[in-house]
């Protein structure tokens, strides 16, 4: 990634005559960013993040902002600044300094490092510079849905010609794509069982444009398909693709493996758990709380059981998880009365 962008940070408290020569659009009030709203903080401190161009007069909006909070417990962050080209955010009531940068494309800002104060809130400007040649870049947004059905196609590949990386649309068929210099590009949509699709699209310096593509189905007869896939043998004789094979048929159980974790690269086990597990969440000691029955989950660390992960195992040590969230679903490796809120089960490679 391109680097030497310039940053600026400071502190509205200390805010001198020389605050008038500030962009109007970053000092703005009332407008949301990010994943909260402006004053969703109550006694919190926020954090305002701008990203601009490298002069620091054109805001990048979609540019992904990426924080991580020091010593804090709390996950780091990825999100997407808006429309003009700011993100909001609370920070964790733990956290005294964070650094973040922020990139479009492969541009990126400098790492910029910012401390907290208890309740005070926080500006801070990232740069981003962009080769001469290509400028800002501009945005694809788009929709791919069945030409006949009408309804959303997920896993399609979405490319521009001439390009060696894509993206692929959602559940809903949605995708974006970041940082495609301005001109005309050919748009590639691909996906088993569809017509290849093909379209010129213009992509305006700054400016996002979307696209709504219809695919017309077109059944292929092909070969078989052999995939192979690689297991951990110490996983497999503790008994963990057999659980999950069962757990993932009946609904009893959620099963992380080792490409997930290192696809996420969080910082504790705890945090792997908190942000793949629905209604599980970790607190900063390294608790695993069943916000359900609002009580601490059984932990166990290849097969003995611990009061926690954090200090005894890292992420990238990792070769699965099984997370029960109810004593009707534990299998009888994990049973018993203490399990009454739910296992969490580590494995390490």
């Amino acid at each position: 990634m391109a680097r030497g962008a310039m940053f600026t940070a400071w502190n509205p408290r200390s805010v001198t005559a020389a605050a008038v020569f500030v962009p109007a659009w970053l000092a703005f009030a009332g407008s949301a960013a990010g994943g909260q709203e402006e004053g969703s903080c109550r006694d919190g401190a926020e954090l305002v993040v701008a990203v601009t161009d490298q002069s620091g007069s054109t805001p990048l909006p979609g540019a992904t902002v990426v924080i991580e909070w020091g010593d804090s417990a709390a996950p780091p962050v990825r999100a997407s600044t808006r429309a003009d080209g700011s993100l909001l955010l609370c920070v964790p009531r733990d956290a005294e300094h964070a650094t973040l940068r922020a990139e479009v494309g492969d541009n990126s800002s400098d790492e910029a490092a910012v401390l907290f104060e208890p309740g005070a809130p926080r500006r801070i400007e990232l740069r981003i510079p962009f080769d001469v040649a290509t400028g800002i870049p501009g945005r694809l947004i788009g929709s791919v849905r069945d030409a006949l059905t009408d309804d959303p196609v997920h896993v399609v590949a979405v490319s521009l010609v001439g390009e060696t990386t894509w993206v692929d649309t959602d559940r809903q068929g949605r995708f974006f794509m970041s940082g495609v210099p301005a001109g005309k590009h050919v748009l590639e949509a691909r996906h088993l069982g569809y017509a290849p699709f093909r379209h010129v699209v213009a992509v305006e310096r700054g400016h996002s444009t979307e696209v709504d593509i219809a695919l017309v189905p077109a059944p292929l007869e092909m070969d078989p398909l052999v995939t192979t896939v690689l297991r951990s043998r110490r996983l497999e004789i503790k008994g963990f693709y057999e659980r999950k094979r069962w757990g993932e048929l009946l609904g009893l159980g959620t099963f992380i493996t080792e490409d997930y974790i290192e696809r996420w690269r969080p910082l504790e086990v705890a945090h792997v758990v908190s942000m793949l597990v629905p209604g599980v969440s970790a607190d900063r000691s390294g608790r695993i709380i069943n916000r359900r029955s609002s009580c601490p989950m059984v932990k166990y660390l290849d097969g003995m059981r611990v009061g926690s992960f954090k200090g005894w195992v890292k992420p990238h040590e990792v070769g699965g998880i099984e997370v029960y969230k109810g004593a009707a679903s534990l299998p009888a490796d994990f049973g018993g009365s203490a399990s009454q809120c739910g296992v969490v089960a580590v494995w390490t490679k």
